[in-house]
């Protein structure tokens, strides 16, 4: 099993889930969260006044599939977020040594 952590841009959140749906990704975890990475924020002016946006708001996806369609997962991910600014985030790939489903006992991809 893999975790697939993708950092994206809000606005992008439900296009990006529609396609997940299709290919048959059956559940996301979606976080609001600040970050930055080459960006580095940008400036902005609020009443006049100049200053600092030093993290940019982005969505979190946390995404637990089987290995087999990871690299699916992530191209997907990675043609919908996309929108040829900077920003547009990152994704990452992590191994999943096991996973339980709370309500059966169900365990690892059946789990899932």
């Amino acid at each position: 099993m893999k975790l697939i952590i993708a950092a994206i841009k809000p606005f992008k959140l439900e296009e990006v889930r529609e396609a997940l749906t299709a290919i048959g990704v059956r559940g996301m975890m979606v976080t609001e969260i600040k970050g930055f990475g080459s960006q580095s924020g940008h400036t902005e002016i609020y009443r006049g006044a100049e200053y600092a946006v030093n993290f940019v708001p982005k969505v979190k996806l946390e995404i637990v599939v089987n290995a087999a369609m990871a690299d699916q997962v992530v191209e997907t991910i990675q043609k919908t977020a996309k929108t040829d600014k900077i920003g547009d985030g990152k994704i990452f790939v992590l191994d999943v040594n096991q996973a339980v489903r709370v309500r059966t006992g169900e365990t690892n991809d059946d789990a899932l």
